[in-house]
């Protein structure tokens, strides 16, 4: 069991099914308790009648006899109903709670920033979606069956025992209590341990995550060797914190073993000596033992809860610093909108990424962009083009009163209507593994095959698609890794024309294609997205020449915004960016 303001919930919300599942384990365990007293009356009634006096049907037609046999036949018939009721319900809910946690997990990190996957690995993450999770079903579920288990039926078994002979019992309870203060301390290092294990866990996790995302990369550089060897030696952390973790269970279980066989010992010894002065039948004896037997049972549960719990601790602390993130882009007084026209205005916009606030990304973007003006952003690396757009999505959180959209103050309209009006093809082209229908058509639940088929049109790539043999059903491999770059853009850009959004922002999305194709696709995109709002960044002077008007950034400033004729007449900046490309193109052509 586990408590804590994530986990509690899940006790109040599947109440009944434990209280049943309790009620019935308790109900199992009174009736265990009484069938070795059972056992022991017909030892004592056949002992009465003699040895050998009866036949074996004779034994079987004795009254009272039958009258045990027939109780103890009902008996397990009520235990076996019994352990299946609280197997459905404790173990039932607890696989529910894990489906829980499991949805709230990937709700929470949805709401996270852009700032928190900044700082921490997908693999890492993941390890809370598996081991940790894991650990935590074990405590909802076993962890619940062995502390009830071990407390009920520990308890009954040692009334009982306490009620055949007070000293043998204390000789057989001294022992135990002994076992439990040892185990204090053991355990105490079992969770030490385990967290450190799951730490390591997640290590290799992170590594072995980024290694399969970066093999193209691995091979080119032909450094298969080198990331063989670092993966050997994360390998090796892991094992030998897992080794080591799995060393204490094993004295665990032997100190468990030690004490419980020096206590069957005792009892022999000492029950032995007890029924030959005539202080217990044979009955009883066997009552006795059969009573402690059923007790190893208890203590071991207590052991295994012990390490259940040990465990689901360090695995809590670690899910509770994650669902203790705060999400930095949350909604404020927000004012509800619809569909936006597509006006922009930056007024006076400075931005800082939060980890580094000292470094200024963007400073005193003071802009305005009409609704339905095709825009193209243009600047050198680490200019800012990316961060600027990245900020009209709200990955991030501006100052109030710096960004506007419409006249609404981008910080007082929720996130979610921001976005729904904002189409957006990011400079990665992530795509999922799943069909190229599926991903040209995201935006909507079940978008008709006609907007799919129009968008890759759209974007020149249709003809492509009809080129593989499952056309718009061919499945693409994680990250749409069975097309080529320029496909890949293509898709992506397909995705975010058939969103119909009334802004458009394409992040560098047109480097991967050819100049035809780049034409194809501009024309088509002027045709489309006629008193629609257009956004694009480009290094290519060819891609944003036409454009209604440019952005000219420069080390995160506004250096000047203009068409091109009028860029080219008075700015010194993008003259020589011009001059560069048309040497480059000269150079190329030769």
């Amino acid at each position: 069991m586990i408590f804590g303001k994530h986990f509690n919930k899940y006790y109040l919300k599947y109440g009944i099914a434990f209280i049943l599942g309790i009620a019935a384990l308790i109900a199992v365990d009174y009736i265990q308790v009484q069938i070795p007293g059972i056992y022991g009356n017909i030892i004592d009634t056949l002992r009465e009648y003699g040895a050998g006096e009866l036949t074996f049907v004779e034994t079987l037609a004795t009254k009272e006899i039958n009258q045990m046999i027939f109780t103890i036949i009902w008996m397990i018939l009520v235990m076996v109903i019994g352990r299946f009721l609280w197997r459905i319900t404790v173990f039932g809910a607890s696989r529910s709670i894990e489906h829980d946690i499991r949805n709230d997990l990937f709700k929470h990190a949805e709401s996270l920033g852009q700032d928190y996957y900044q700082k921490e690995k997908v693999g890492g993450i993941m390890t809370y979606f598996t081991n940790d999770l894991e650990a935590i079903r074990m405590a909802f579920g076993p962890g619940v069956l062995m502390i009830v288990d071990s407390l009920f039926l520990g308890t009954m078994v040692i009334i009982k025992m306490t009620q055949l002979s007070v000293t043998l019992t204390l000789m057989a309870v001294v022992p135990m209590l002994l076992m439990g203060v040892v185990m204090v301390f053991i355990l105490k290092k079992m969770k030490m341990k385990f967290k450190l294990r799951q730490d390591a866990f997640e290590k290799i996790n992170d590594f072995t995550q980024e290694s399969f995302s970066g093999f193209q990369v691995i091979r080119a550089f032909v450094k298969e060797m080198k990331e063989a060897y670092f993966f050997k030696d994360k390998n090796d952390e892991f094992y030998n914190k897992h080794v080591d973790f799995v060393k204490t269970m094993i004295v665990v279980n032997v100190v468990i073993n030690v004490f419980i066989n020096l206590t069957i010992l005792v009892i022999l010894s000492f029950g032995a000596y007890v029924a030959l002065n005539g202080g217990l039948t044979s009955g009883e004896i066997t009552e006795y033992f059969t009573l402690f037997t059923t007790l190893i049972w208890p203590v071991m549960a207590l052991s295994q809860f012990a390490n259940i719990r040990s465990q689901a601790s360090a695995s809590q602390k670690r899910l509770d610093e994650f669902f203790n993130q705060k999400p930095s882009i949350v909604d404020k007084d927000v004012t509800p909108i619809d569909r936006l026209k597509g006006n922009i205005r930056f007024d006076n916009l400075t931005f800082s990424y939060p980890d580094d606030l000292n470094q200024m990304v963007l400073e005193n973007i003071s802009l305005t962009i009409n609704a339905g003006e095709t825009v193209g952003i243009l600047g050198r690396t680490g200019s800012g083009k990316s961060t600027l757009v990245d900020l009209l999505l709200r990955l991030y959180n501006v100052d109030d009163q710096s960004i506007f959209l419409d006249d609404h103050d981008l910080m007082r309209l929720s996130v979610k209507d921001v976005r729904r009006n904002i189409a957006y093809v990011p400079q990665d082209n992530f795509l999922f593994s799943d069909t190229i229908e599926k991903n040209i058509g995201f935006s909507e639940n079940n978008m008709l095959k006609e907007q799919v088929i129009e968008a890759a049109k759209l974007s020149d790539v249709f003809t492509n698609i009809m080129d593989f043999k499952d056309g718009f059903d061919t499945v693409l491999g994680e990250r749409g890794v069975t097309l080529s770059g320029g496909q890949k853009q293509r898709v992506s850009i397909a995705r975010a024309l058939a969103k119909d959004a009334p802004i458009l922002i394409l992040d560098d999305s047109v480097s991967a294609v050819d100049t035809k194709t780049e034409e194809a696709i501009l024309s088509n995109l002027k045709k489309v997205r006629q008193g629609k709002t257009t956004l694009i960044i480009a290094h290519r002077i060819s891609t944003i020449k036409k454009m209604d008007k440019i952005v000219l950034l420069e080390k995160g400033r506004l250096l000047d915004v203009g068409t091109h004729d009028e860029l080219l007449s008075r700015n010194s900046v993008y003259q020589d960016m011009v001059k560069r490309q048309e040497l480059e193109h000269v150079v190329e052509g030769v």
